[in-house]
């Protein structure tokens, strides 16, 4: 069985409930791989495309990140793909001859539709050149395709029409005295089942004979022999099928039983994975049984390949990058067992990172992960597509408010003029472009309001989300605040935070409409202008990163 599998797939990802800096960033960080060696390098997301990023792309003519889910490695990316398989139809001979070839032990079975009827082993097959121990006629009974041992003996069929079904066949051979043989059909036929024998002789007229004139289903004729005109005119008459090979009778009687099919010893009894099943759970499930060979079947339950439980020991991982974020709680669900090579990130520094092996890990207080992308690239004297140097811009702009934010720094100015060059855009023509587009309080339900840019926090234990969403103008804010407030219970209770907040930001005044849910104390410590028991108002607070989260994390403190 050839070891195909390809590389596992290498995907630039930001955090969950991606914003446009994350999917932006990603976009930029892939093109930049695949122009310094890493041609697989493909940007990816782990959520929905929020409306303005997408008027981005549409705008800079670039697709959309493919939209990856779990990056555990699952059994179809490992499976080997070009399989080694019989057919239930196929003979013991040409099943055997194709595992000795290939060699292996184990092949898996292949029915209709490609979908996998049963597991062939190599002792299985033994089973029929050495059957159990069941009486003399169990031991001479085959269960064979007529038209199939003509096959294996590349044998001539002189005699009545062959027939292609398997029926049970007595075999006789003729090497005994003629009166033997005599008496032996004569007592079938008084049993009933002289139908069933198929005797094999050499050059014995007389009990070619006797096979014919008592009504065998056939006769095989080994050595090279023949039969006579007038016999094989009775045969065709009485409908005894003869055969005849070059083969002795002693290696007839062998290839018979090889005539056989798997179907008839294959193991119907198996266990197959699915092609998306992650490696780390079939490593558990899989180690008691003793099946050596798994079938890996698509959603349809066709087979697209094959694995064994040395393959499951230590598997390839998916190798990632990660920006726009560094902890683990906010990354791709199955992002613990990847390969996380590289990170490129403005936030604060997580504890929950780790790595095998030392990665490239670049963290700078910037206003955008769309900055440090578009540096790396002006450092290697590179420069990116006029589509990715579009939403490299829309990264900046929209993470630092086109650079009135407190988070912006002199790198991201510099970032966004040679960006903007590239893209021929005019940023503060983008900006008010970019977030006239759609507004979530006007047509966004709860769920796209609170999960459009929603980060996950664990602050010294205490389990915190920060959802933020960006208009021009709160005018939509008072007549949905009562059903935003429900959705945040709703998610406290739900996703067990200790609290959650949602902060709806009028870019164009610099000022934030804050919702606290969870627990009372910390909700009571938030330190901007309450309200009421949910409600703050926060002027000139824009940034989640230096302004929100700081407060936050100063009232969970004091609110413990």
């Amino acid at each position: 069985m050839q070891n195909d599998r390809q590389d596992l797939p290498f995907f630039v990802i930001g955090h969950r409930n991606p914003d446009t800096d994350a999917i932006c960033s990603a976009i930029g960080q892939a093109e930049l791989l695949r122009l310094t060696g890493e041609s697989t390098a493909t940007a990816a997301r782990c959520g929905v495309v929020p409306q303005r990023t997408a008027w981005v792309l549409e705008k800079a003519a670039v697709a959309e990140p493919v939209l990856v889910t779990d990056v555990r490695t699952s059994a179809g990316m490992i499976c080997r793909r070009e399989v080694i398989a019989a057919r239930a139809d196929d003979t013991f001979l040409c099943a055997y001859r194709s595992m000795l070839a290939n060699e292996v032990r184990c092949v898996p079975v292949i029915g209709d539709e490609g979908r996998v009827a049963g597991m062939l082993r190599y002792l299985d097959l033994l089973e029929l050149l050495l059957p159990g121990d069941g009486g003399d006629l169990i031991v001479r009974t085959v269960h064979v395709s007529l038209a199939k041992i003509a096959s294996t003996l590349h044998a001539d069929s002189v005699g009545a029409t062959l027939p292609d079904e398997a029926e049970e066949l007595i075999l006789l051979v003729g090497a005994s005295s003629q009166n033997t043989v005599d008496r032996r059909l004569k007592q079938a036929a008084k049993e009933g089942n002289v139908g069933r024998f198929m005797v094999i002789c050499g050059d014995r007229p007389v009990v070619q004979h006797y096979a014919i004139t008592h009504g065998a289903r056939a006769l095989l004729v080994t050595g090279g022999n023949t039969v006579d005109a007038s016999l094989l005119e009775m045969a065709r008459e009485r409908g005894v099928v003869v055969l005849q090979c070059s083969q002795d009778t002693a290696s007839c009687t062998t290839l018979i039983r090889c005539s056989r099919t798997v179907g008839q010893v294959m193991e119907s009894r198996f266990v197959s994975v699915g092609e998306s099943e992650p490696v780390s759970q079939l490593r558990k499930s899989l180690a008691t049984l003793d099946q050596e060979l798994f079938p890996v079947v698509d959603a349809e339950g066709a087979m697209v390949g094959v694995l064994s439980k040395s393959d499951l020991v230590d598997p390839p991982r998916v190798r990632l990058s990660l920006v726009d974020h560094n902890e683990f709680a906010q990354a791709v669900r199955g992002v613990e067992e990847a390969h996380v090579i590289e990170v490129t990130d403005h936030h604060r520094l997580a504890g929950d990172l780790v790595s095998r092996e030392p990665i490239r890990f670049l963290n700078e207080p910037v206003g955008s992960t769309s900055t440090l992308v578009a540096r790396k690239f002006e450092h290697r004297n590179l420069k990116p597509t006029a589509g990715t140097a579009m939403c490299l811009c829309a990264g900046i702009i929209s993470d630092t408010l086109c650079l009135t934010s407190p988070t912006t720094t002199e790198l991201d100015r510099q970032m966004l003029q040679w960006l903007s060059g590239l893209a021929g855009i005019d940023p503060e023509e983008f900006k008010r472009d970019f977030f006239a587009v759609g507004s979530l309080l006007t047509s966004g339900s709860v769920d796209d309001v609170l999960n459009a840019d929603r980060k996950e926090f664990d602050d010294d234990g205490v389990k915190v989300t920060i959802a933020q969403i960006e208009e021009l103008g709160l005018q939509a804010f008072g007549p949905r605040r009562r059903e935003l407030e429900d959705g945040l219970r709703r998610l406290v209770e739900e996703q067990g935070y200790d609290l959650a907040v949602l902060a709806v930001t009028d870019i164009a005044e610099h000022h934030s409409m804050i919702l606290a849910a969870g627990e009372p104390r910390m909700v009571a410590a938030l330190p901007f202008e309450r309200l009421d028991a949910a409600l703050y108002d926060a002027p000139g607070v824009v940034s989640r990163k230096k302004q929100i989260f700081p407060a936050v994390s100063m009232a969970v403190r004091k609110g413990r």
